[in-house]
């Protein structure tokens, strides 16, 4: 029989918020779930843990990116299926699985989905599900406050892009699978689970979560002139045409740089860092997804 858990970041709203949560599970005869509030995504692995510990074998994660990357790097390994609430502002996970934001829907995939295994990136140490970058990307991300993000949502991450396009170059050595794939200036570096960015832009159009391989892309682009260049590829789903993008695949991947510079994970801003070494966990998670997601074919 099916315990149902759910780790829920009480500052985030979906729907009716958890009051809503709770009666819906109730009407689908859940009336006492395992469950555990807290109150900032870093204190969201402990009640992942907790809530395992407690025998919850379907866990239902309520969240924002930041809480839902650091609930699946503790997750990770453990035979449990993992349902998506998407309560943040971008929703990265939920988004390349084709999980919409409607509590009553998300819900519904959460307990009743089609349960698809995927790999995990790990960089430095840290598993992520969709997205980590070096550089301009991260410098973007961290530059998205709390408050933007609930006064603006999405638009939030237009305004810092925007200033993260001055972000100073930097030279980089990259090295993939044992060999140097990439040595030069760069502005950016991304490392893809899966294929889909902020606002649902396509970086790597052929990314799968479950082949086994990081996709990885560098970007010399430097200044607002060259970022346009970029982005309107990207747009259109065609970065990687770009004269100013590189792209290849790998299993491993280590880039050095000459200078500490900031990295993300799953739009989580993380410390800077002039070393980031990056490899994929296959077949390390469970996950609730539609029928048909895009990203959960196989």
């Amino acid at each position: 029989m099916t315990s149902v858990g759910v780790v829920a970041h009480r500052k985030k709203t979906l729907g009716g918020g958890l009051p809503e949560l709770r009666r819906l599970l109730a009407e689908r005869g859940i009336d006492n779930p395992i469950w555990y509030e807290v109150g900032k995504s870093r204190e969201a692995p402990d009640a992942v843990r907790q809530a395992i510990d407690d025998g919850a074998d379907r866990l239902l994660l309520w969240g924002g990116d930041g809480s839902v990357q650091r609930s699946i790097d503790a997750l990770a390994g453990n035979p449990v299926t993992v349902g998506i609430l998407p309560a943040g502002t971008a929703n990265l996970l939920a988004g390349n699985l084709g999980i919409p934001t409607d509590l009553g829907r998300s819900l519904e995939i959460a307990l009743e989905g089609r349960r698809r295994t995927l790999d995990l990136g790990v960089v430095n140490g840290e598993r992520f599900a969709v997205m980590a970058g070096i550089g301009f990307d991260a410098r973007m991300m961290d530059e998205v406050t709390g408050s933007r993000k609930r006064r603006f949502g999405q638009l939030a991450y237009v305004w810092s892009a925007i200033r993260a396009t001055g972000i100073e170059p930097a030279a980089m050595s990259i090295e993939v699978d044992g060999s140097t794939w990439y040595e030069g200036p760069a502005t950016c570096v991304l490392i893809g689970n899966m294929g889909k960015l902020t606002g649902g832009l396509e970086a790597f159009p052929e990314a799968r979560p479950d082949d086994g391989l990081l996709e990885i892309g560098v970007v010399t682009a430097a200044g607002r002139r060259d970022w346009a260049r970029v982005l309107s590829r990207l747009v259109r789903g065609q970065a990687n045409r770009s004269d100013l993008v590189d792209t290849t695949r790998g299993e491993k991947m280590e880039v050095r740089i000459d200078r500490p510079l900031p990295y993300e994970l799953d739009g989580g801003a993380r410390d800077e860092t002039d070393r980031v070494t990056a490899s994929i966990e296959p077949n390390a998670i469970t996950v609730s997804v539609a029928d048909g997601s895009r990203e959960g074919r196989p």
